[in-house]
């Protein structure tokens, strides 16, 4: 078989299975030396039987890179250690060449195992989930045992701080919510208007207000809204407490932190949401009527009587009846993400935007279970 390239490298014929590299493997000459290897067949690469480098002049680590790429790793290796003739620098580098080149098929080969790492990050994820769960579960029988404690001790009320937490969390709350709901009421309109004009049926678009404000957006809106300003709150105020170490001072002085700083803030929200919830529906409401009276030629006094002919107080019951419980979950959710706090103000951003999303995912999802009841229930 002919040569690439005499000066440089020499391939075995039918008489000879030697193959004689010769001339200087550096980087200037890098080009011409991965045409030589390219015209190499690949089936006859790694295959030599003998490699005499008595002719090699100058190397680099790009030449043993390509002659690494020529013999393979393990050959490379054999040849180094077995030639009396390379010197000792030479030795060296092409050892260093091919027990790097010897560690890239193992990398490879270990890329399969990016599946098994993938599951076993999930499983770990789902260990934590579970015992979040079980931390959140825990916390909530806490709550509930304090709530029933101190309902048998009035002395223990804290009607101080339940008034300034209610403030707080319902009156201040009261133009975002009634904004955002009139705005969303408004959208509502517009949509149902467009959609029933097609059918000639536009009068019904009353019926898709009520309907979506009572039974659903009123109190969804109204709790996410409450999870974004009232769940952060929490976590931020207690957790800087417990960066402050004052939950510490509390415990100190005998005093118990749950009823101090948790159940204030469940009792406050407990009043709070249903009452944000009963002005999100009518907010919702006026902003539809507005649409419809703007839009639809429907006046007020008919969208009022078709609300009072089509729509039943049930829906409306049925609505604010899931209130207390998304406020419970919310005021729960914040308060333990807050004593969750290590000690940093990187932990309370941590855990405030935590509360914030866990509560958002318990409200959506309790909202879907509680809508799937009321429709295997007929309500």
């Amino acid at each position: 078989m002919p040569s690439p390239n005499p000066a440089l490298l020499t391939l075995p014929t039918d008489s000879s299975d030697q193959l004689h590299i010769a001339g200087d493997w550096t980087l200037n000459n890098y080009s011409e030396l991965r045409k030589l290897i390219g015209r190499v067949p690949q089936q006859q690469r790694q295959s030599f039987t003998q490699v005499d480098m008595s002719q090699l002049a100058r190397l680099d680590t790009a030449g043993g890179q390509m002659l690494a790429e020529l013999l393979g790793p393990e050959q490379l290796q054999r040849v180094s250690e077995n030639d009396p003739d390379l010197a000792n620098e030479r030795r060296t580098l092409l050892q260093r060449i091919a027990s790097s080149c010897t560690d890239q098929p193992e990398s490879l080969a270990a890329e399969p195992m990016l599946v098994i790492a993938l599951l076993e990050r999930i499983g770990v994820s789902m260990l934590g989930f579970y015992a979040h769960v079980l931390e959140l579960l825990g916390f909530i029988g806490l709550t509930l045992s304090g709530l029933v404690r101190n309902l048998l001790r009035p002395s223990n009320w804290r009607i101080t701080a339940v008034v300034a937490q209610i403030e707080q969390t319902a009156f201040n709350a009261i133009p975002i919510v009634a904004l955002l709901t009139f705005m969303v009421g408004a959208v509502i309109a517009f949509l149902g208007a467009t959609v029933l004009e097609s059918f000639g049926a536009s009068i019904y678009t009353v019926d898709l207000i009520a309907f979506s404000f009572l039974r659903e957006f009123g109190v969804l809106l109204t709790a996410i809204l409450m999870a974004g300003r009232t769940a952060s709150a929490f976590t931020a105020q207690i957790g800087s407490m417990k960066a402050n170490e004052e939950i510490d001072a509390i415990r100190a002085l005998g005093l118990n932190p749950l009823e101090i700083l948790v159940l204030p803030r469940v009792l406050a929200l407990l009043v709070a949401m249903p009452a944000l919830t009963f002005i999100a529906m009518v907010s919702g409401l006026f902003g539809g009527a507005m649409v419809c009276a703007l839009s639809l030629d429907i006046s007020p006094t008919m969208f009022v009587s078709m609300l009072q002919q089509n729509v039943e107080v049930k829906h409306f019951l049925l609505g604010i009846a899931k209130a207390p419980v998304f406020a419970f979950l919310i005021a729960v959710i914040g308060c333990l993400e807050g004593f969750k706090v290590s000690g940093s103000a990187e932990s309370v951003g941590e855990h405030t935007t935590s509360s914030v999303v866990q509560c958002i995912f318990v409200v959506i999802l309790v909202d879907a279970l509680a809508a799937l009841f009321y429709m295997e229930m007929g309500w």
